[in-house]
């Protein structure tokens, strides 16, 4: 699937788009396509710094309900682009940021960086397979965890669950990438094409309250 051509909304207008976790890996490639394609965009981070000039910079998380009310009024997209800790110890911490963001989301959407063990394979959720790594299992259980928590809310949340391929890290920017729903479609993706289809949905909405997947 051919992508990353420029923005392609209906109107063709600037989107504000806010993101927490801007600084991170996913969330910083996120912020580059998204200024790339002309977005007017906000990075919501702990430091408020560390950002490019031409976004609009926050302190705070999305832990803080008051914050996330005033950041979704101003955003046609919020995108989460923060995850879990490998430990898993901030498992609590995590779903209820997620769940503010949802109470305090309004008529804006919500794009989520979801994880990839939730994703299913011939015997089941990728991370109860043999083999998967224990290092990122608590992760995977958590965010899985929030994926069924997005599933069970009604039609008033605009919500869209991105897992990326079993295999993300930074890469080239090809600006092509093959979609999918539940089920793999490649072994890896690099976060920059990753950001790539995260703005083409965002951009051209084709999974709305679902989850998708991409791989290279």
């Amino acid at each position: 699937m051919p992508a990353g051509h420029g923005r392609t909304d209906s109107e063709g207008a600037t989107m504000r788009i806010a993101i927490y976790g801007a600084t991170g890996m996913i969330g910083s490639r996120v912020v580059a396509e998204a200024l790339a394609r002309g977005h007017d965009v906000t990075g919501i981070t702990r430091s408020g710094g560390d950002l490019p000039a031409e976004v609009h910079p926050v302190r705070g998380n999305a832990g803080d309900s008051a914050l996330a009310k005033r950041i979704a009024g101003e955003a046609d997209v919020v995108v989460s682009a923060f995850g879990p800790s490998r430990t898993g110890g901030d498992r609590r911490e995590f779903l209820l940021q997620l769940r503010n963001l949802t109470d305090t989301l309004g008529d804006s959407r919500l794009l989520v960086v979801g994880g990839a063990g939730s994703l299913l394979v011939a015997g089941g959720r990728l991370l109860d397979q043999p083999g998967f790594p224990d290092i990122y299992r608590a992760e995977a259980l958590i965010a899985a965890e929030a994926l069924e928590y997005f599933r069970g809310l009604g039609d008033g949340v605009d919500w869209t669950f991105f897992s990326p391929a079993p295999v993300i890290g930074p890469g080239e920017r090809t600006g092509a990438y093959q979609a999918g729903a539940d089920s793999p479609v490649g072994e890896s993706i690099s976060a920059e094409d990753y950001a790539v289809a995260l703005l083409d949905e965002i951009e051209q909405p084709a999974n709305r309250r679902r989850r998708f997947t991409a791989a290279n």
